[in-house]
């Protein structure tokens, strides 16, 4: 049974990898494609060439390769377990004592070295690939990561000591950020900060060129922002404005907003260089702990964390898809055919799992304009099709 198991590994694992290479190459071309419009911009303002456009490419291949990998290993354990059906190899390694339970054993534990990777992948290399890939691409076109039209924006509330040390006033306020772009020395360009008041009237606002960001903080969550050619604004608070006599007079005067303006300026803050990244990055490109962490901020400032907690709960279940994609492709080593082409079992194998990855992608989008349960959500795709899978394979087994 050990050189059967090794048979069937062997074959699925050397078979994915093939259609994996086949399906990177593609994207890969694509890729080239796309990017070549950033060399034709080669010139006296940019670096930007046919080197750092593969090394672009081959950064931007770890994303490729987890999003490949589920639909991948249902095309390659598809087409071993048909073409065992189509030759008689499964049959004759059934009559020799290989039992459902031990077929379905050795493709889970197939499925199992195929979530490791896609975990790792998703988790570890692919983040890091894909910000290497866009600091590359920005310090030849520009020196920056542009944040969007809109910019990246982050909230958070300051208590009694952040206010204190920025000098604002009255306590329990909240602070909302916005960043244009990130420099790929760290530096963030075009700050914005707005400071509101426990009453929500603006109390403060802040525009500096960039800013210094800290890595991380002290173990008391504190840090601060290095605040480069900064232009501040304090508004009056608790103010009455002037009342109109009958007379024709004004009682009372309202009090001037201060004005200064700063070479530096340190601004006292919880947020760090990791939270604005996570705010930057696409969702599905964070890895996990980047994925908790900010859900973590987000909650702590009574901020909507159902986008965020649909991706996490996805980036745990993604990995899983391979053992779902490894259920779905057991039936196909029961089917009965002596003449043939496996091409049509291979085609509807597919059709089953692109539905899978298209639903996990629909439910995503759902779940979050309804407001369903994340973990719900997340998870059914996975649940549904597994049982699905098992259904039709416990039928076949009975039926042949």
């Amino acid at each position: 049974m050990k050189i059967v198991t090794r048979m069937l590994q062997s074959e699925i694992i050397a078979t994915v990898a093939m259609t994996t290479l086949a399906f990177l190459a593609l994207l890969l071309f694509f890729d080239l494609i796309d990017e070549s419009r950033f060399v034709s911009r080669s010139g006296v303002q940019s670096s930007y060439g046919v080197a750092q456009m593969l090394g672009h490419m081959a950064l931007s291949a770890p994303m490729h390769v987890y999003e490949l990998l589920p639909i991948c290993v249902l095309i390659g354990s598809v087409f071993v377990m048909a073409r065992y059906a189509r030759t008689s190899q499964f049959t004759i390694l059934r009559t020799g004592g290989l039992g459902p339970g031990q077929a379905l054993g050795i493709l889970l534990s197939v499925g199992l070295l195929f979530t490791a990777v896609t975990f790792v992948m998703g988790d570890y290399v692919a983040p890091w690939a894909e910000r290497s890939a866009q600091l590359l691409r920005a310090r030849h076109l520009g020196g920056q990561v542009h944040a969007g039209r809109a910019g990246a924006w982050l909230r958070e509330r300051q208590g009694a000591q952040a206010e204190g040390q920025a000098g604002g006033g009255q306590t329990g306020g909240s602070v909302i950020v916005s960043v244009a772009a990130v420099r790929t020395d760290g530096l963030a360009q075009g700050v914005r900060i707005f400071q509101f008041g426990p009453d929500g009237r603006l109390q403060r606002q802040i525009r500096a060129d960039s800013a210094e960001l800290p890595p991380a903080h002290d173990a008391a969550g504190q840090g601060a922002w290095l605040l480069h050619n900064a232009h501040e604004q304090v508004l009056p608070a608790g103010v009455a404005p002037p009342v109109l006599q009958a007379d024709g007079s004004l009682n009372g005067a309202l009090e001037p907003m201060r004005v200064q303006q700063h070479a530096r300026l340190r601004w006292p803050t919880t947020l760090s260089r990791e939270m604005l990244d996570a705010a930057i990055l696409k969702p599905d490109g964070m890895s996990t702990m980047q994925l908790i962490s900010y859900v973590n901020h987000l909650r702590a400032n009574d901020q909507s964390t159902q986008r965020f907690e649909i991706e996490l709960w996805r980036k745990v279940f993604y990995p899983l898809g391979c053992l779902v994609m490894m259920v779905l492709a057991l039936p196909f080593a029961y089917l009965h055919f002596r003449s043939g082409s496996i091409v049509g079992h291979m085609f509807l194998g597919i059709l089953v799992g692109i539905s899978y990855l298209m639903l996990n992608n629909v439910l995503g989008y759902v779940g979050n304009l309804r407001g369903w349960s994340p973990l719900l959500a997340a998870a059914t795709p996975a649940l549904l099709y597994s049982a699905l899978a098992l259904g039709v394979f416990v039928h076949m087994v009975r039926k042949r």
